[in-house]
């Protein structure tokens, strides 16, 4: 069952909806996500729209969740941000335009960026509950890490 925009905004809690909708910026290493390390995957809390997986995420060290890469490069937008008296890039999910935190160019991996994402835009679903959630198609990403860690 589909549940629309409206809706979905009316069942986030406080923190959830400054986040999402007047973005806003939850306290780093309290939240829910920052050292979550569970596999699966990280939607955006008011589309639904699968955003990060939790293989391409690590410790930044900056108490935030990080990712090096979306799963999606289609479901994120990327603005310019001058809040704040500073300069960066803020991160925004198409779908829903939702407001998820900011990307930077320190990040590991080949394309060098960091995805600091807040966990009050995120639902975290996990990887054993992927097919009854909905998201059985991104279940094979974690097939082929098994497969490839086999071959190490």
């Amino acid at each position: 069952m589909s549940v629309n925009k409206e809706e979905r905004l009316k069942q986030l809690n406080r923190i959830q909806y400054e986040v999402t909708q007047n973005n806003g910026t939850e306290p780093p290493f309290q939240n829910e996500y920052w050292n979550h390390r569970e596999e699966g995957i990280y939607v955006d809390i008011v589309s639904g729209k699968p955003l990060f997986s939790s293989l391409d995420k690590f410790d930044a060290h900056c108490g935030w969740p990080s990712f090096t890469k979306p799963i999606n490069e289609g479901e994120i937008e990327e603005n310019l941000d001058t809040s704040h008296g500073m300069i960066r890039t803020e991160v925004r999910s198409k779908t829903a335009d939702s407001h998820l935190g900011h990307v930077f160019p320190d990040g590991p991996g080949p394309n060098g960026l960091r995805y600091c994402i807040n966990s009050a835009a995120l639902r975290f679903i996990p990887k054993d509950d992927l097919e009854k959630e909905g998201y059985g198609k991104y279940a094979g990403l974690f097939e082929k890490g098994k497969k490839d860690s086999k071959k190490n």
